[in-house]
């Protein structure tokens, strides 16, 4: 690991794979989780696909600035592991199947992830990964709640709301 840039953010150090998240980890420990990890631990989502709003869930998590979106947009590093974070949760949703019921904590995380991708990696990846999950959903005959996922499809399609 490079040594973290001292004006980048912890977002973008994170995100770059220079920095550590709050607990400690550098972004290839988050990425090496078990699916049992990505279910149990709920504090590094927020680091992951980091947004500009304080998260409810993790109040202590931070909070993702102008500064830090234009950072992360121009970092090569950083949208590399933005894909590779991406696949990592695609492949935790392949691979699980309890998310796919009525109501379950990971649909604020597909919320999140969806509202992130847009923001950081554009309306393709943020539709790439919609598609994604909505195929899951649709293989499985989920009974996922609809208000539910009509805030997936706002995330991909309604207004930009932190597309700057």
């Amino acid at each position: 690991m490079t040594n973290p840039d001292p004006q980048a953010s912890p977002l973008v150090s994170f995100l770059s794979g220079t920095g550590r998240d709050g607990r400690g980890r550098i972004l290839d420990d988050v990425l090496a989780f078990s699916n049992d990890d990505i279910e149990r631990v709920h504090d590094f989502i927020q680091w992951l696909f980091p947004l500009p709003t304080r998260s409810a869930a993790q109040p202590h998590s931070p909070v993702l600035s102008p500064g830090d979106v234009a950072a992360i947009r121009s970092d090569g590093r950083s949208l590399a592991n933005l894909d590779r974070a991406s696949e990592r949760m695609l492949a935790f949703y392949r691979e699980t199947d309890h998310w796919l019921a009525r109501d379950d904590h990971n649909h604020l995380r597909i919320t999140r992830i969806l509202h992130a991708l847009r923001l950081l990696r554009g309306d393709d990846a943020a539709q790439a990964f919609y598609d994604a999950i909505m195929a899951l959903h649709a293989a499985n005959g989920s009974r996922i709640n609809p208000r539910n996922l009509r805030y997936w499809s706002d995330a991909v399609r309604g207004p930009a709301r932190w597309v700057r």
